[in-house]
């Protein structure tokens, strides 16, 4: 992985974090064949973004991907998303995360489960790479 690439991961990183309202950050995992972990800030009810590891790969091919996503329906018990970002590294392009986020426990609300569809555009190989997965989402929540 070059540098540059090193340098910008990091300081995305510590810039979400440094964030004052940590009550909306959340962590998520995300299961299929090219799997990744992510961490989001929530803008408001409706806009978010996520900074997304994929963590099946390489050290050397550790592919950091940045998505915005809109809400399009924002219920109390899921969320239907739709989104724009990019990847670099192993896999270079754009992707279109189109979701659903729902919280099947009330007494679990920092917990909730997604499923998310999400074709990208290569650029390395010019192909289309269909992406489909489920995973795990904590919210972390700041005591008022």
């Amino acid at each position: 992985m070059s540098r540059s690439i090193k340098v910008l991961v990091l300081v995305s990183l510590l810039g979400i974090l440094s964030v004052t309202a940590f009550s909306q950050l959340s962590v998520s995992y995300y299961s299929s064949n090219l799997s990744k972990i992510g961490l989001a800030y929530n803008f408001s009810n409706r806009f978010w973004s996520e900074l997304r590891l994929y963590s099946n790969t390489e050290i050397s091919n550790l592919t950091p991907e940045l998505v915005l996503c809109y809400n399009i329906v924002s219920k109390e018990q899921h969320n239907i998303y739709l989104g724009f970002g990019g990847n670099v590294n192993y896999f270079s392009g754009f992707v279109l995360p189109v979701g659903v986020q729902f919280t099947p426990f009330e007494k679990l609300e920092r917990f909730s489960l997604h499923i998310e569809f999400q074709p990208a555009l290569d650029f390395g190989y010019e192909s289309i790479i269909i992406q489909s997965s489920w995973g795990l989402r904590y919210k972390f929540i700041r005591n008022q």
